[in-house]
């Protein structure tokens, strides 16, 4: 037995995860890094965004001239992050999940589990937001997609 199933096994017997989703672990432990997944197989890797673009582009200048965002997000560091929210106990989830609150974000981190991330980024495929905004002193553009 590897110690990664080792500490599966162990977080569950003390009560940190619950069975659902130590399965879910070992599962993902099972599975050989280079295979892709049935997900991958169905829909073709090469179909599957790889990054979340935010560009911004404001013709505004303060002292430093006009302003210019680009953001790439990889999409694998979403996918990572779920699967790290899925090691965290019960409880530091219902603190965060609280402490999220307080500040008006109403998220459950519970709820997050990494089959309901690839749903969410098998829609992602078709993102696209362009806004344009106008008045008479700013033109802001400002684009979300998929790449």
């Amino acid at each position: 037995m590897n110690e990664q199933r080792r500490q599966v096994l162990a977080m569950l017997s003390e009560g940190k995860i619950s069975a659902d989703e130590a399965e879910r672990l070992i599962s993902a432990l099972e599975q050989p890094a280079g295979r892709p997944s049935d997900s991958d197989s169905a829909q073709g890797v090469k179909n599957r965004p790889k990054y979340l673009r935010v560009q911004v582009d404001s013709e505004e200048g303060g002292h430093n001239g006009p302003t210019k965002v680009n953001v790439r997000v990889p999409m694998q560091l979403l996918r990572a992050g779920v699967k790290l929210a899925s090691l965290l106990p019960a409880q530091a989830l219902q603190r965060a999940n609280h402490a999220m609150h307080e500040q008006g974000i109403p998220i459950d981190l519970t709820q997050i589990k990494a089959e309901n991330l690839e749903e969410l980024v098998e829609q992602l495929n078709d993102l696209s937001v362009d806004v344009d905004q106008t008045d008479e002193r700013t033109k802001v553009k400002v684009r979300v997609f998929c790449e």
